[in-house]
């Protein structure tokens, strides 16, 4: 979709950074690194703000930071977040600065939302003069499972907290350009489960000597998805996928155990606890029918991602006065996918927006999704990430909410 660009100062200043922000992010793309300790990427973004009137903070526990930039006037503090993780996936785009790390690719956008980020820090310290209050910068590691926003929160890093948090995410589904975002839940929360049945191991001619785990697991599996439609409210959904069963040696072995991988997704608490207890009782009571035993181990990921209305409409109203009207999208439900970035939400109101960025000459509805060995990003679109950082937090230092 093309939007004609008006001609407001933050939409030239990330204009004006886009040779940057690209060598930046191709930079980071090319390695690629894993978890809660990312020293390359950090090193490149901390490269990136050196000369820039920051205030740096690290913890213990990642390799991620903080830089603050502090205006003349000691107002309200605003977040910006960037996070700078890679997942573990051979890559297959073709690309010049295709990771050279093997099993690691930036499969989701993170080295843009990086380079954008370190972006807005340098347009923003350019304006430090004009700023109302305080802008922090959030570089953090582990967002793809690992939990990088909580520890970061945990070694007090956003001590005092602040009053605004905002985030930007690419996605290659979105018309590129386009911002969308919605108030109230965003993403799911996302739980693991591990159910290993136990019954007696036995010889392929005489299951009746045996107690076979393997049908047992399979009717859980299925007894799952009727405990989940006919249990848990259409209104307030709940997704459970099975994504891995394990049983078994060779074929004519009947095994002792099986195991069974899974995930649960939520958008509220209230579907999240019903959807646990109910995955323990109906995986504890067939194996007890079929006189096999099921241990249940659940594993609490991210919780929801809730955006603040106030937020959202901030953001919709930057959007507008950066690009025009057309360049926002109400999102009409939220996303099963999950973000760390939910732990900052549930501590100060703020709010995710995604960023279109469909490759050039792409369908936005059938081009490879993040976390895809072949998605390729439209890398322009990061002049108006860079644009609408610096302008939700001008607006929100300036105003509030």
């Amino acid at each position: 979709m093309n939007i004609q660009i008006p001609r407001t100062p933050w939409a030239e200043a990330g204009e004006a950074l886009l040779p940057d922000l690209i060598a930046l992010r191709r930079a980071i793309h090319e390695e690629p690194e894993l978890g809660l300790h990312t020293p390359k990427t950090t090193a490149k973004a901390k490269a990136a703000l050196e000369g820039l009137p920051l205030e740096i903070r690290e913890g213990p526990s990642t390799s991620g930071f903080v830089a603050i930039l502090r205006g003349p006037e000691n107002g309200r503090t605003v977040l910006l977040r960037g996070d700078m993780d890679a997942l573990p996936l051979h890559e297959d785009t073709g690309l010049e600065f295709a990771s050279r790390t093997p099993g690691a690719m930036h499969a989701c956008g993170h080295d843009t939302h990086v380079a954008m980020l370190a972006g807005a820090a340098r347009a923003l310290c350019a304006r430090r003069d004009a700023l109302a209050g305080t802008v922090v910068f959030m570089f953090q590691p582990g967002e793809e499972g690992f939990h990088g926003a909580r520890y970061m929160l945990d070694d007090g890093l956003l001590d005092p907290l602040p009053d605004a948090a905002f985030a930007l995410h690419v996605s290659p589904n979105v018309p590129s350009g386009i911002f969308a975002g919605r108030a109230g839940p965003l993403m799911a929360a996302a739980d693991e489960f591990e159910i290993t049945v136990t019954g007696k191991g036995g010889h392929a001619s005489q299951p009746h000597d045996a107690i076979d785990p393997i049908p047992i697991a399979c009717e859980i599996v299925i007894a799952l998805q009727t405990m989940v439609t006919r249990q848990v409210p259409a209104f307030d959904p709940v997704v459970i996928t099975v994504g891995k069963i394990a049983a078994g040696t060779t074929d004519n072995v009947i095994p002792e155990q099986a195991t069974i991988l899974g995930t649960i997704r939520s958008f509220s608490e209230r579907s999240r606890a019903k959807a646990h207890e109910g995955v323990q009782r109906v995986a504890a009571n067939i194996a007890a029918a079929h006189l096999a035993q099921a241990e249940v181990d659940l594993t609490h990921g991210f919780p929801v991602t809730v955006s603040d209305g106030r937020a959202v409409a901030l953001a919709e109203q930057v959007a507008a006065d950066l690009y025009g009207e057309r360049a926002w999208r109400t999102m009409p439900s939220p996303v099963m996918g999950a973000e760390d970035f939910s732990y900052v939400l549930q501590k100060v109101p703020g709010a995710m927006v995604f960023l279109g960025a469909t490759p050039q000459g792409g369908d936005f509805r059938s081009c490879c999704a993040l976390h895809s060995n072949r998605m390729v990003l439209d890398e322009t679109v990061m002049a108006r990430g860079v644009a609408m950082h610096c302008a939700f937090a001008e607006a929100f230092l300036r105003d509030g909410f």
